[in-house]
């Protein structure tokens, strides 16, 4: 499995403010960049506080990139897939809709009734008693045939998959403002490394909506 991290953040590292709302912080270049980068994923993967901060689709925009996804044998939209301990996912969010096949990665500790409230196209993968295991979700996640991994966020999400060693690039458009806020969201959140930082190579730099592209790889 190869999993890309794509992230867009403020010039002082922020993804959104401290009320965890979205802010636009890059433009079409790097839209239509991320939808191709989408469009080459097997699996695009998101964290649940993403889902219940800004219920996102998930799905790829492009007509022709959908297109080239069919004639290539695959299913015209990527996967969805939610990582969600505890089942907090909305059962009326667009992550669930029927435009594209959708995975909640969960625990033993979400039960049958919180289950049954989902359509019956959602699939659950069950790691970890308490909190999702991603290493056992994502080798299920593999076993299923998803090998390309598109991760967008969030924060929390971000850093569990790093300490686990799961990334293995991570793409980053720094964006031509500031957000501040102590206690707004960055890339990286969850406990924090304190030491054997993950050490990244920086392969590529491109000017990109007013911002720059950083393209880097995890050396593992």
């Amino acid at each position: 499995m190869h999993v890309v991290v794509n992230a867009a953040m403020s010039a002082d590292g922020k993804l959104s403010t401290v009320r965890r709302e979205q802010v636009a912080i890059s433009g079409p270049e790097d839209f239509a960049r991320v939808d191709r980068l989408r469009a080459g994923s097997d699996a695009v993967v998101v964290g649940v506080g993403t889902v219940l901060a800004d219920d996102p689709h998930l799905t790829v925009k492009d007509a022709d990139l959908l297109e080239e996804r069919i004639a290539a044998g695959k299913p015209a939209q990527p996967a969805r897939v939610v990582a969600d301990s505890q089942l907090r996912t909305p059962t009326d969010a667009r992550i669930v809709d029927d435009a594209a096949s959708t995975y909640l990665l969960t625990t033993e500790a979400a039960g049958a009734e919180r289950r049954a409230a989902y359509p019956e196209s959602v699939e659950f993968v069950t790691a970890g008693e308490e909190r999702v295991d991603l290493l056992r979700a994502f080798a299920a996640l593999a076993e299923a045939g998803i090998e390309d991994v598109m991760v967008e966020g969030g924060g929390e999400l971000i850093f569990s998959l790093a300490e686990s060693g799961l990334v293995d690039e991570l793409r980053t458009f720094v964006g031509p403002q500031l957000i501040g806020g102590r206690d707004a969201p960055t890339l990286a959140d969850g406990e924090g490394f304190l030491t054997e930082f993950p050490s990244l190579s920086l392969e590529d730099v491109e000017r990109l909506d007013g911002g720059v592209l950083l393209s880097w790889t995890v050396e593992q």
